[in-house]
């Protein structure tokens, strides 16, 4: 019999966390020891349990999921984290695998899927949807292709875009399905990457390099 897996689920919804935690405890190997709509209260659960699995709601009330899943990391580094999510998942992928994420699973996924992923994690085997591989997903490693690039995320390159556009920051929210103060923390790291401090300095350096072909993407 396979060691017992601690999971602990943050999520959005507390009913869908419930059929979630229904679900894992009728395997006999996984255990859930906690679950949060809190994603504050979450990288405290981690970093007091030390899990062996973290189903992390991509949407998050209180801060980003990639600001989240590099804190949970970092308090808790064998801690296997699965990203549940409702967008498409390939556009995602290679931003939260490199910063720590094992896998990625949509909120529609079957039990069986879900198994199935966790299952292979124990084994140290990623799992990915037939559909992404045939979409060419390659290569997932960033590292040699944005030397002296902006190391920008996918979601942060998009909400970069919409801002050269003039689009506001409450409509990028929106798009996107995060709150307002998500766009902040957002920006505070774009800025970060970007080397500037100013609205406008940042619309000037991303136009820059767009223009210029460079590469954008971490």
């Amino acid at each position: 019999m396979n060691q017992v897996w601690r999971v602990v689920i943050v999520g959005s919804q507390p009913t869908s966390m419930l059929g979630t935690k229904l679900i894992l405890e009728e395997q006999q190997d996984l255990l859930v020891e906690g679950m949060t709509s809190s994603d504050s209260e979450g990288l405290r659960m981690v970093g007091s349990l030390q899990p062996d699995l973290v189903l992390l709601d991509y949407h998050l009330p209180e801060h980003t999921s990639e600001d989240v899943l590099e804190q949970m990391k970092q308090l808790s580094p064998k801690t296997h984290v699965v990203i549940m999510t409702d967008n498409d998942g390939l556009s995602l992928l290679q931003s939260l695998i490199s910063r720590g994420a094992s896998g990625l699973l949509s909120k529609q996924a079957s039990t069986f899927q879900l198994i199935h992923m966790i299952t292979g994690l124990r084994e140290g085997v990623a799992s990915l949807p037939l559909d992404w591989v045939r979409q060419g997903i390659w290569p997932l490693t960033a590292s040699a292709m944005n030397e002296g690039g902006l190391q920008l995320s996918d979601t942060e390159a998009f909400i970069m875009e919409r801002i050269v556009q003039g689009i506001t920051y409450d409509k990028i929210a929106l798009e996107i399905q995060v709150s307002r103060r998500s766009i902040d923390n957002y920006l505070r790291k774009i800025y970060v990457k970007l080397g500037v401090s100013t609205r406008a300095q940042a619309i000037e350096k991303y136009a820059l390099y767009t223009r210029q072909g460079r590469q954008i993407y971490a």
